[in-house]
């Protein structure tokens, strides 16, 4: 196993996490056991959970499989362990969000039905707008000073959130998120415009979830009938994706590797990702995730998968604005010294003819 820093900070952790939303609802509470001993035994040391994981046999059951787990002794201090608050988990009005009350009391509760004394990395598992960044942060010192959180980190936040957050806890001297843990993968890239760039610039390990798009890129072809792939809206969205996951799946064939080890490995390849959150329900499906720290994506198929789960065309705001400018000097550079090849129509056309004109003309594309 390969391990790496979450995000800024010191700490190691495996560059595959296990996620265990499944654990209860998919997996039997043994299997759930046998799962995080093999996933220990493999070096897996980032475990992740949510205060909400449970699904139809209530909320909470998932922590509690994993407290029973930890409890049986020798495990705690082998592993990352991190867990989120957010979603309801009473009736009362202010037994979910953000605020201070109910942060502090998700916190205890969790602490409870993990049966440990400590939270490794807490994470915010949606923004709440309405409530402050400085009512927020003074609750999660509080259980830093008090020794029951060790981090805290984000998940589902927009790129100006993470921004909005840091500016906060560093005015307050204090550290702040450590990792964002977003939707991520092949098919689902929106997080690249603005997401990825404040993890990037603020120092956060992206941490995907999904990253094989609910079963779309292990080989959704191959197992068609199988698992959640045999859902009627998965079977709709992969007659929709057809095409390119007959692309995406020859080219796996071609590399001589696996559709689901590609997309881990096309994730790890980037450097702003700490781990990509693996959900197996059954022990095969943990071991076969190994492979993918393995691979080594060259730069020639990057670009075929990049041709085939096209992104939303780089960062903000190069992605959409003025992009007249930037195929102008992508041109300029292709032509060579002193625009050798270049012609003055050659430039593709983007946007209508009269914006178009006025770009050509503008100072700014002329300063690019």
């Amino acid at each position: 196993m390969e391990y790496t820093h979450l995000g800024r900070t010191g700490l190691q952790v495996s560059r595959l996490c296990l996620g265990t939303m499944n654990f209860g609802p998919q997996t039997s509470e043994a299997d759930s056991f046998a799962i995080m001993d093999k996933a220990l035994e493999l070096g897996i040391n980032f475990f992740d959970t949510a205060n909400r994981y449970g699904a139809h046999l209530g909320v909470g059951v998932t922590e509690q499989i994993i407290g029973r787990w930890l409890a049986q002794g020798g495990r705690r201090d082998q592993i990352v362990l991190a867990t989120k608050v957010y979603g309801p988990m009473g009736e009362g009005p202010s037994d979910r969000g953000l605020s201070a009350y109910h942060i502090r009391r998700a916190c205890e509760e969790s602490l409870r039905r993990l049966q440990t004394d400590h939270i490794d990395l807490y994470q915010m598992h949606h923004i709440e707008r309405s409530t402050p960044w400085e009512e927020i942060w003074q609750a999660i010192e509080q259980l830093v000073r008090e020794g029951k959180v060790l981090y805290v980190g984000s998940s589902n936040f927009a790129g100006w959130d993470i921004a909005t957050a840091q500016c906060t806890a560093t005015a307050r001297h204090f550290m702040g998120l450590v990792s964002e843990q977003s939707l991520y993968n092949l098919n689902a890239r929106m997080i690249e415009l603005e997401v990825i760039p404040a993890c990037r610039h603020y120092g956060l390990g992206l941490i995907p979830w999904s990253p094989l798009g609910g079963g779309l890129l292990g080989g959704a072809l191959q197992k068609v009938t199988e698992g959640r792939r045999a859902d009627p809206g998965r079977q709709k969205e992969i007659e929709k994706r057809h095409a390119q996951l007959e692309a995406y799946e020859q080219l796996c064939q071609e590399l001589g590797d696996q559709p689901a080890d590609v997309a881990l490995a096309w994730l790890l390849h980037n450097p702003v990702v700490t781990a990509p959150i693996i959900g197996p329900r059954t022990l095969e499906q943990l071991t076969g995730s190994l492979r993918a720290i393995e691979i080594q994506l060259s730069d020639a198929t990057l670009a075929r998968l990049d041709e085939i789960w096209p992104g939303p065309g780089g960062e903000a705001p190069k992605a959409y604005a003025w992009q007249l400018c930037y195929q102008k000097e992508a041109h300029r550079r292709r032509a060579g010294p002193k625009g050798i090849g270049a012609t003055a129509t050659s430039y593709p056309r983007i946007w209508p003819p009269a914006w178009t004109a006025r770009m050509r003309s503008s100072p700014w594309c002329r300063r690019v």
